[in-house]
């Protein structure tokens, strides 16, 4: 039985998908993701959770053309894990076909989704699949692949893919000092420059807590190695990152102290 991941910014197109995808018997789940960093996200669960565990994916039906990361670069990261989940491509171009299988796409699938052609490339899957689960003989099974990206390989966890005049690139988040909320965006900081990114600071603040960043403000996530200075002025708090000085609200002040004395004590 498959657990299928569908990633498509267009919300009509992936509800289709996932409709014809659920109603295949082979498919036990079918999960849906609007654009490639959510689906990066997710799979980067699925990986910590290891390929037996209740989050694992098989497979990954994927759009082409979305904002930001194109379906191809997704593969291409994706290509850098020790155990990837396999790929399809569900796209309206034919133009692409040659770097899909390049990339050892299962199958590429042209919009509008048949019922037929994708019970075709749910087969494919289901073969590939079945084949990597059969028990080899004891004394030829490898010892497992850690369930990371190979080192100089882009990983979802390491990195954060940015849009940069029209080009998808990857900011490793060791290199982010501080990230600064802008609406439903967050501008991230690095020695080189900032970034906008469509993630809201919430969010970064829980994918980012077990990597030494912590919410000083509403307004503001900072990674601890980063904290040169720390003030005080009157009763209020601010801390020096770089050439910024950055206000730390009354709610988060006592946190942010404790935190850095923990540091501080255990240095």
């Amino acid at each position: 039985m498959l657990r299928v991941l569908a990633v498509d910014d267009e919300e009509p197109a992936l509800g289709e998908l996932l409709y014809l995808l659920r109603a295949d018997p082979r498919v036990v789940s079918a999960e849906g993701a609007p654009d490639a960093t959510a689906a990066l996200r997710r799979i980067g669960a699925a990986l910590h959770c290891g390929p037996d565990g209740d989050e694992s994916i098989d497979v990954v039906f994927l759009d082409i053309h979305m904002p930001g990361l194109s379906g191809l670069d997704m593969a291409q990261l994706l290509a850098g894990f020790a155990e990837p989940p396999l790929i399809v491509f569900v796209t309206a171009h034919e133009g692409f076909a040659v770097q899909a299988f390049d990339l050892k796409a299962v199958d590429y699938v042209l919009k509008p989704v048949r019922r037929e052609r994708l019970s075709e490339a749910v087969r494919r899957v289901a073969e590939h699949v079945g084949a990597a689960r059969q028990p080899r003989p004891a004394e030829a099974a490898p010892a497992p692949a850690p369930a990371v990206p190979p080192a100089g390989r882009p990983g979802a966890a390491d990195h954060i893919p940015v849009e940069l005049g029209g080009v998808t690139r990857f900011v490793l988040v060791d290199d982010i000092s501080h990230a600064e909320a802008q609406g439903d965006y967050a501008r991230l900081h690095t020695q080189r420059g900032s970034h906008l990114v469509r993630i809201p600071l919430s969010e970064l603040e829980q994918r980012w807590r077990d990597r030494g960043f912590i919410r000083i403000h509403r307004r503001h996530l900072v990674a601890l190695r980063a904290v040169d200075e720390l003030r005080l002025d009157a009763g209020s708090m601010s801390v020096r990152v770089g050439d910024d000085l950055l206000a730390v609200s009354r709610r988060h002040a006592r946190e942010l102290r404790d935190v850095l004395m923990r540091r501080q004590g255990t240095s």
